[in-house]
């Protein structure tokens, strides 16, 4: 029973649950910071998110075996219906379980914070989409992540949604001040994705996987990266700049740019795919770390008004 439940563990990925932790930890924050932080809405968006991030992990483990992605050539850990520990009938009905988990979570969380019916009824139809974007990212006869268009999917839902929507989960309005830190967070998620990619490039293109990092090839690729992580520092930054506080409280954030500055180092010297690979667990945390600083500095704000 403790081998099953490893191998659910493993197939759950949990060392990329941070991507789905981190808008919503910027989106409570930023609420906080208006005095409109509430703890059990918090809490109920971070269970919803994991469930979300585990369900489009399991329905990519998947997706991408029944299309003989994953194979003996692909660099990335090994999954769990490619390694036969799981079979695809298995696989379907963890998906299932998912889904009515991952909705009940959500439902009780938008009953739970909002009271408009109308509020209510969009987050729901919010949550569906999402549900369904975590499927079809590489389930079903055209996966939109095969043609390209997973760096979109992320940046919506990892980053837009993700923060405004935990803001008005927690204070029932909407602030065009989110743009900037939601835009970082959404650049951050798409980094990671990216590095998924860039890692499987040439196992992804033999398969017909016609991501961006293989629409770009591998240099192009790396130019993007360095984009995706510039764009999301200045981002988070100007957000924090723009504040009416002294600017010396600003001044941890620039741990950031020292950890984004050696992954994206790396990641420029990497000349071969297998070089990548080690390279997703970091991302992952220059992502964490990244929110987590901002979100240290916007309290510190908040405190000394």
């Amino acid at each position: 029973m403790n081998q099953s439940l490893q191998i659910w563990l493993d197939a759950a990925r949990p060392k990329t649950l941070p991507l789905a932790l981190v808008s919503i930890l910027t989106g409570s924050v930023l609420a906080f910071s208006l005095g409109r932080f509430s703890l059990p809405i918090a809490l109920l968006a971070f269970l919803t998110a994991t469930l979300l991030q585990i369900l489009s992990n399991l329905a990519n483990d998947y997706g991408d075996a029944v299309k003989g992605t994953d194979n003996e050539d692909r660099l990335g850990p090994v999954r769990a219906i490619q390694s036969g520990a799981v079979t695809t009938k298995d696989m379907k009905q963890a998906i299932i379980i998912n889904i009515v988990l991952t909705m009940a979570a959500g439902l009780v969380l938008v009953f739970y914070a909002l009271d408009s019916m109308q509020s209510i009824l969009a987050f729901i139809c919010l949550g569906v989409l999402a549900i369904i974007a975590a499927i079809a990212y590489t389930v079903g006869s055209k996966p939109y992540g095969y043609v390209g268009l997973g760096d979109i999917s992320v940046f919506i839902f990892f980053g837009l949604l993700g923060v405004a929507g935990t803001f008005f989960l927690h204070t029932g309005t909407i602030d065009s001040a989110l743009a900037l830190p939601a835009i970082g967070c959404g650049l951050l998620a798409v980094a990671v994705l990216n590095i998924n990619n860039m890692r499987d490039i040439e196992n992804d293109a033999a398969c017909g996987k016609k991501t961006v990092a293989v629409r770009l090839g591998q240099t192009r690729a790396k130019h993007y990266h360095f984009v995706l992580l510039v764009g999301a520092l200045v981002a988070f930054a100007l957000y924090l700049l723009l504040q009416p506080k002294p600017v010396w409280i600003s001044l941890p954030f620039l741990l950031s740019v020292v950890v984004v500055f050696k992954h994206g180092k790396a990641v420029w010297d990497a000349q071969q795919p297998k070089q990548i690979a080690p390279m997703m667990p970091i991302i992952v945390k220059c992502s964490l770390i990244t929110n987590l600083l901002f979100a240290g500095v916007v309290i510190a704000q908040t405190l000394a008004s």
